[in-house]
């Protein structure tokens, strides 16, 4: 119970950081932790009595009084290396957690691998990891990352449904130390792995958070929308306020499709109020997704954000929307897409990107998703992105605001492929064919033909989708075709 000593817990304490077993009592519930595995020691008899617990906490708790798996890697012993003991208490942990369907939460800070174990072909021989990281998805998996995380931290904080970095910390295949060595130059941890590059450029941090008590609280809350497992729906709410109804739904979206705004504050006109969670934030900023609530039952929400790039798509955003259709499917959790996007990005850039099959990935999930899925088309909707976005058969249910503007592609652009005239150079010819490039692209004119099953008032966005939703109920638990998808893609 003494973990590293007191000389070393005194250090983070100064440092203003939770040691391991502080973390463990702020997120579970009061009086409902059960450790496993507290006197396991190292398997090197050397070792024995400098390892308590040999550096990993786990055990069983409760969370809102829903049970939880825990791995807390305690860094004052032996930096929270792994080794033959620990990995079979993790391996226990998540192990029971799937078979329970019990989320497991790995609370993440460590030097790596305890390299005296695994050096030689007798510690390589040893190892058992056929399964160690499969993800089936029968309950969530939940990683925050503190400090360091190597080796196993950062396995952990990749395959989990939702990763927290605390703001400061580095995640990475292997030290700064061990790069270094590798490449022969100085390595700064923060260019290798420090979480700004997690939240903005590789999106592994699905949030960030300023303390180890703000990353609690952010894992607490994350859990709050989700099922214990995929045999259930997600836990219901009382919304206790008023919502606003979707009543500054029309100063909130400029008329002009020109113009760009923040389509977060659009989000929460119509969810219950409060209830906006965001994921990935930093990462592919031209596309919001979040978990949310309506009438108290969780949604997930994909929304094209044009104060980014105008909300064209790329293959950033591709990542972003996958990875929350597969979250959302595997946990019984309604889809809404919130749509105002110009198309995909195109370019050689884009292409080295990946983006053809970052777009196919994301048609995949949406064709093998089978929770309920509803689509609002809020102004504009161009080209193959119009299908990604939940229209031409992709979703339930789709509507249309009257607002909103739908085609292949810009009319401006498309009299340029097609006629090849500028409107700079000949502005009559340009203006007769644009005409022709704009009719027939109304959301009345997608309703004719029955793309869209109704056109609304975007005041009446809230109304129709809690409608949906109630109607929408009896399909209960999905089918989870997606339960084996990668989380890192």
């Amino acid at each position: 119970m003494a973990m590293g000593g007191g000389e070393k817990l005194a250090r983070r304490r100064s440092a203003g950081h939770l040691n391991a077993r502080e973390r463990v009592a702020m997120l579970v519930d009061d009086d409902s932790w059960n450790e496993t595995g507290l006197f396991g020691v190292a398997a090197d008899v050397a070792l024995q009595e400098v390892t308590p617990a040999d550096g990993k906490i786990t055990g069983f708790g409760q969370v809102d009084g829903r049970p939880v798996g825990v791995v807390a890697y305690d860094f004052t012993v032996k930096g929270s290396s792994s080794s033959a003991t620990n990995n079979k208490k993790m391996s226990h942990v998540k192990e029971l957690g799937s078979k329970l369907a019990v989320p497991v939460v790995v609370l993440g800070e460590s030097t790596g691998v305890r390299m005296p174990d695994i050096m030689g072909g007798r510690g390589m021989g040893g190892l058992q990891d056929g399964t160690r990281f499969l993800r089936t998805r029968r309950a969530p998996w939940v990683s925050a990352i503190f400090g360091s995380a190597f080796g196993s931290a950062a396995w952990h904080a990749v395959a989990a449904d939702f990763n927290v970095m605390r703001k400061g910390a580095t995640m990475a295949v292997s030290s700064p130390k061990l790069v270094s060595l590798a490449t022969r130059s100085d390595v700064d941890p923060e260019e290798l792995g420090g979480w700004k590059l997690h939240h903005e450029v590789t999106g592994f941090a699905d949030q960030v958070a300023d303390s180890d008590e703000d990353a609690m609280a952010a894992i607490r809350r994350f859990l709050g929308y989700l099922p214990s497992g995929n045999h259930e729906l997600p836990p219901r709410m009382q919304c206790d306020v008023e919502p606003s109804h979707g009543s500054d739904l029309l100063d909130l979206v400029p008329e002009s499709p020109s113009r760009v705004y923040d389509v977060r504050p659009v989000i929460d006109s119509i969810v219950d109020p409060g209830t906006r969670f965001d994921l990935k934030e930093g990462f592919a900023r031209n596309l919001v997704t979040a978990l949310a609530r309506i009438d108290g039952r969780s949604v997930g929400i994909i929304a094209s954000n044009p104060m980014s790039k105008g909300g064209a798509l790329d293959a950033a955003a591709c990542v972003k929307a996958t990875s929350m259709i597969v979250l959302c499917d595997s946990f019984n959790i309604p889809i809404v897409f919130l749509v105002d996007q110009p198309g995909f990005l195109v370019g050689v850039e884009a292409e080295r990107q990946g983006i053809v099959g970052k777009v196919i990935n994301w048609m995949n999930a949406l064709s093998l998703r089978t929770v309920p899925t509803f689509t609002v088309l809020m102004r504009k909707s161009y080209g193959q992105a119009y299908v990604n976005m939940g229209a031409g058969g992709t979703s339930d249910e789709v509507a249309a605001w009257f607002t909103a503007e739908v085609s292949f592609m810009h009319p401006n652009s498309a009299v340029e492929i097609v006629h090849g005239i500028r409107a700079q150079d000949e502005p009559l010819d340009f203006e007769r064919h644009l005409d022709e490039m704009e009719r027939a692209s109304t959301a009345y004119d997608v309703a004719a033909v029955y793309g869209v099953q109704d056109v609304i008032d975007p005041r009446e966005t809230r109304t129709w989708l809690t409608r949906k939703l109630d109607l929408y109920e009896r399909v209960g638990i999905g089918q989870h075709l997606m339960s084996s998808w990668p989380t890192s893609f």
